[in-house]
């Protein structure tokens, strides 16, 4: 199974696209933050998880990683991979 191209097929929705653009970064910059300040960490974090969660409110559908948590790490591959696919 190709993960990135099954995350893909389940992210059809451009809303929940751009959502998904904003949330991970969000989420992933959260993680470091927290080592300098937990109050702005927590914040990106929740709000992250907020456009991720309103994301798959317009796609309709349930997030990946219910189905299986490794989905928890291909969204930030897809968001480099967009992100550096489109700049190459």
């Amino acid at each position: 199974m190709d993960w990135l191209e099954n995350y893909k097929a389940s992210h059809q929705n451009r809303w929940n696209r751009l959502c998904h653009s904003v949330g991970i970064p969000l989420i992933v910059i959260s993680l470091p933050v927290v080592l300098f300040s937990w109050r702005i960490a927590l914040a990106l974090f929740v709000l992250g998880w907020v456009f991720q969660i309103l994301g798959h409110v317009f796609e309709g559908k349930p997030p990946a990683f219910f189905a299986n948590p490794r989905y928890l790490l291909v969204g930030p591959w897809w968001w480099f991979s967009k992100f550096f696919n489109k700049r190459a």
